[in-house]
């Protein structure tokens, strides 16, 4: 690693861009309760940065083959659009800071999520970020969705940089395997409190927030990653 330089940066969305992954909590939490199911918080940090599928599978296996999924996720959309349409969703501290140190240091960047893209560019849409991000790789490509490397790997040829050569920013430990697994330096930027162990020990940077970052990227451009 010491001896690549930082050519790119590929931003996750849910818990790195956007304050979101509390209002999924939340609306998920809301869903269950009313199905009658009551999970620790352990559960619900678990499937921090998950896929669709992979959180109706954590479901099946802590509620039991029966649970009514399509219900639950009937319930926790409302819930969770009913949420939005209150209070918007939140960009996290930071971004813009760091959207800045990318445009004078002309590193090019790119957005890459399990979400799928029609929901991406709508959560996007109601955060007022429509058009900041000038690709997006979503998880509903046929793509196999985080951990996989998969999704990383696409955007780093949409960018047309070595994934070597691209920083990828991210708030899950599911994200940091995918970096990982994908070979790009990553940067663990924890979206809850307390940071999940196993990201914070193998990242090759923990950073509070995204104007450490900012500060990072600016002080390290010219440098080897």
């Amino acid at each position: 690693m010491k001896d690549r330089r930082l050519r790119a940066v590929i931003f996750d969305m849910d818990g790195l861009v956007l304050d979101s992954e509390s209002t999924y909590v939340q609306a998920w939490r809301l869903a269950a309760d009313a199905l009658g199911f009551t999970m620790p918080a352990q559960f619900w940090a678990g499937l921090s940065g998950c896929s669709g599928k992979m959180v109706s599978q954590g479901l099946l296996d802590q509620c039991g083959a029966d649970f009514d999924l399509e219900r639950f996720q009937q319930l926790s959309s409302a819930y969770w659009f009913d949420h939005v349409q209150q209070h918007g969703i939140a960009v996290k501290p930071g971004f813009f800071a760091l959207l800045d140190v990318l445009a004078q240091r002309g590193l090019p960047f790119c957005l890459a999520t399990n979400s799928a893209r029609v929901a991406a560019q709508q959560c996007l849409a109601w955060a007022g970020l429509t058009d900041i991000f000038p690709c997006i790789v979503a998880g509903d490509a046929g793509r196999a969705a985080k951990p996989a490397p998969d999704i990383f790997l696409q955007a780093s040829a949409e960018l047309a940089q070595p994934i070597q050569d691209c920083l990828v920013l991210e708030d899950s430990q599911i994200g940091i395997r995918a970096a990982l697994a994908a070979g790009a330096p990553c940067v663990f930027v924890p979206s809850a409190k307390p940071a999940d162990a196993w990201a914070a020990e193998h990242a090759d940077y923990l950073m509070d927030d995204l104007h450490q970052v900012a500060d990072f990227i600016s002080a390290r451009q010219q440098h080897p990653l």
